[in-house]
């Protein structure tokens, strides 16, 4: 459980409640959530994709079994479940079309068959809004109408939340932040959705990989190369643990990487103007609690304010995100407390 959303006691929360479930391709995350966003319950379990989607969709349901016990209540007490998932999706129908780190799921009626297994309602959500609606409804987000939410990782995860409402697309691919296009050129570089010039081709942790070898190769000085050839594995944490010591070039990539963010946010910013942009993932270089991290914000908030419109550019929040990975299951309850509220009120 993350420090930033402990566990409160039954006694202490407020009902109803509700279940959220967070599906990544390696773990699932689980757990109960009360009326105010408050986890009662949290627990994970490894995905096991390769068994295949039915066998994977029943130990979920297990799971949420075992976390309405852990939260001292009964399935009685929960009035709906909340799924996030990897894309992509069809929202409306609750099938997954063809997720990319979900070999072989294609096509599974995923909410129909978890809410078999748990016997409970299930509303269902990309795990990109899900956890973009639980910044908003509880994390660094709650003082605002609107907000983004980018997730750095491995590929650039996103979510779009106005008033009460994810912006999911007509076709349930919206809030493809990560797919915006900061470079038309021909020789732009590859996505890993095999398609060139998007922002997560240059700004996510596979990108920064792929950039800090490329310079490496074209024979730059770095304290890097001591520690490769000492058999470290490069990661964006060997890069930022270089840059907090000084390396020029680690340094570099860090602040290339912001500007590419901010490239991207101003986009963002001009087609949606939100109240705040929250940055989240397991690659913010460490975020508000270090000096990097401190200076990869100033140096996205710098790009912004070079090249976005100066009213929004002096208005915007741009900030880290709180919830850290809780915030899919936290926000996927929250997406299917919303449905239960509007299916109560008729």
């Amino acid at each position: 459980m993350s420090e930033n959303s402990p566990s409160v006691a039954r006694d202490a929360s407020r009902s109803p409640y509700y279940v959220g479930v967070d599906l990544g391709g390696t773990s699932v995350k689980v757990g109960v959530v009360d009326d105010l966003g408050c986890p009662l319950s949290h627990l994970s379990i490894p995905t096991e994709s390769a068994a295949g989607p039915e066998a994977a969709v029943e130990r979920m349901g297990r799971a949420v079994r075992d976390a309405i016990v852990d939260a001292g209540l009964t399935g009685a007490d929960i009035s709906r479940v909340g799924l996030g998932s990897p894309g992509t999706m069809d929202i409306p129908a609750g099938k997954l079309i063809a997720p990319v780190n979900l070999k072989g799921w294609d096509g599974f009626p995923i909410r129909e068959r978890l809410a078999h297994h748990c016997g409970l309602d299930v509303s269902f959500a990309n795990d990109g809004a899900a956890a973009a609606y639980g910044e908003f409804w509880v994390g660094s987000g709650r003082l605002f109408h609107s907000m983004v939410l980018l997730t750095l990782g491995t590929g650039i995860g996103g979510g779009i939340i106005i008033g009460d409402l994810s912006i999911d697309g007509e076709n349930s691919h919206g809030a493809e932040c990560g797919h915006i296009i900061i470079n038309d050129a021909d020789d732009a570089r590859m996505c890993n959705c095999g398609r060139r010039g998007h922002l997560e081709a240059y700004a996510s942790a596979t990108a920064v990989i792929r950039r800090t070898r490329e310079t490496l190769e074209a024979g730059r000085a770095s304290s890097l190369s001591a520690r490769l050839d000492a058999g470290a594995k490069l990661t964006p944490k060997l890069v930022a643990k270089e840059a907090a010591v000084g390396d020029a070039l680690s340094l570099e990539i860090v602040d290339q990487t912001a500007r590419y963010l901010g490239v991207g946010i101003t986009t963002l910013m001009h087609t949606i103007d939100p109240g705040c942009v929250l940055l989240g993932g397991a690659m913010t270089f460490g975020g508000k609690d270090s000096e990097l991290g401190r200076r990869f914000l100033a140096e996205i908030k710098a790009e912004v304010g070079r090249r976005a419109f100066p009213l929004l550019a002096e208005r915007i929040t741009l900030d880290f995100a709180s919830l850290g990975p809780d915030a899919g299951f936290i926000g996927a309850a929250g997406i299917a407390r919303l449905e239960h509220r509007r299916k109560a009120s008729g």
